[in-house]
């Protein structure tokens, strides 16, 4: 007797699930969206709530997960939700009772909470009602994700809400960031070094009795040269600002995970500064459990968020400050401005050629140029223009690939 088949909707429906998921932040991939298929063939699961306990224990790995994990199964599945209204307008990838017509059964309403949102079994909620069943469609939900993803790639800024912003989280970290390295002073034993270590050599030496039987060697140190990022909160920038603070949020928790050591990981960490009226570092608000919190964060230790802008002033306070005690000596320096400063054009230029003499390359983001009719002839921009080694618009997510292209 044959083995029966594992019915195909089960992988079907946790896959649309864990791209609901992911979507809306959460770390979820394939090897979740595999687990929870596991665990409802394993569990049986044929009620709403056993499908929620499945999906819990298998798709959350933090307490802080769980309000986005109940928004999206409500959204998805239709059970209760703590949100209420707040729930995002995501369609089912189920059918539910009487879709197609045909009455639901009376087991569909039982009072457990229980069927799903049919209230059949598992294997009958995504089936489709061809004769064979073999090909599944695309559900609806899969198509609406993606294509989602799509427009939100190509939307300025400005244009997205609040919650197209906390969806661009998931998007961002699919994009990578390859700081060039640098060689330092510093030499590590390396069988493919030209150097000759002769201190190993003689203490290899020893053990033979003075003869030398192999000659060690030594190769420079290669590390990755700091990311330095300065970013104008003024109030014409602020769309901007809030999401290039979560591609830098991104990337320093990609940095912190890719790193070994406490020394190598603090080096690769990028370093953020916050200006408008006045220069603050905003590094540590980049440790914040979510961007939502790090963006608080950000907010209260800038008082002058959405403020005036004074670039030249600001820079001069980095460098007398960080830049030259440092920081910013041979690191990738990354200006976001649209480069309307209310200051001395003329301090701007002093202080970008000062920069200039220390970091190995100085990228300025801004959205205005996105245009191709803009001319950076007036203005802060035009003084600060001769010391830049790249410009971008960085204006949306399609953009952001020139910006970390210009920044490796």
């Amino acid at each position: 007797m044959t083995e029966p088949l594992i019915p195909p909707d089960v992988a079907a429906t946790a896959a649309a699930f864990g791209v609901a998921l992911h979507t809306a932040g959460l770390p979820v991939g394939p090897d979740r969206c595999e687990r929870l298929a596991r665990a409802v063939m394993v569990m049986n699961a044929s009620s709403l709530a056993e499908l929620r306990a499945c999906a819990l224990a298998t798709m959350v790995s933090d307490p802080g997960q769980l309000p986005t994990f109940d928004r999206v199964f409500a959204a998805i599945f239709g059970g209760p939700s703590p949100f209420g209204a707040q729930l995002p307008p995501v369609q089912s990838a189920f059918p539910r009772p009487g879709a197609d017509g045909a009455p639901a059964s009376p087991a569909s309403s039982s009072a457990e909470g229980g069927g799903w949102t049919s209230g059949t079994q598992f294997a009958e909620a995504g089936r489709p009602s061809g004769e064979d069943g073999d090909d599944l469609p695309e559900g609806p939900a899969l198509r609406r994700v993606a294509s989602a993803a799509e427009r939100l790639r190509s939307r300025d800024f400005t244009e997205l809400s609040p919650a197209e912003l906390r969806q661009l989280v998931s998007l961002m970290r699919e994009l990578t960031l390859a700081i060039p390295p640098r060689r330092t002073r510093r030499y590590r034993g390396s069988r493919q070094g030209k150097r000759p270590d002769l201190r190993r050599t003689m203490r290899q030496a020893r053990r033979y009795g003075g003869e030398v039987i192999q000659l060690s060697r030594q190769a420079r140190v290669i590390r990755s040269r700091r990311l330095v990022v300065l970013c104008d909160i003024s109030g014409s920038m602020e769309p901007y600002a809030r999401a290039l603070l979560m591609l830098m949020y991104v990337l320093y928790g990609s940095q912190s995970q890719g790193a070994q050591s406490r020394q190598r990981r603090a080096q690769s960490r990028p370093e953020l500064f916050s200006f408008a009226t006045r220069l603050t570092r905003l590094t540590p608000a980049l440790a914040a459990a979510s961007p939502d919190t790090m963006l608080a964060k950000a907010g209260e230790a800038a008082p002058d968020w959405s403020g005036g802008t004074r670039i030249g002033a600001a820079l001069k306070e980095f460098n007398d400050r960080y830049g030259a005690r440092g920081m910013a000596r041979g690191a990738v320096v990354l200006i976001i401005s649209d480069g309307w400063d209310t200051g001395d054009p003329e301090l701007l230029g002093q202080q970008m050629a000062r920069l200039a003499r220390l970091a190995y390359r100085i990228v300025w983001a801004n959205p205005r140029t996105q245009s191709p009719r803009y001319r950076p002839e007036v203005g802060g921009m035009a003084a600060a223009w001769p010391f830049c080694d790249a410009v971008v618009s960085a204006h949306n997510l399609d953009a952001l690939d020139d910006l970390l292209a210009a920044l490796s």
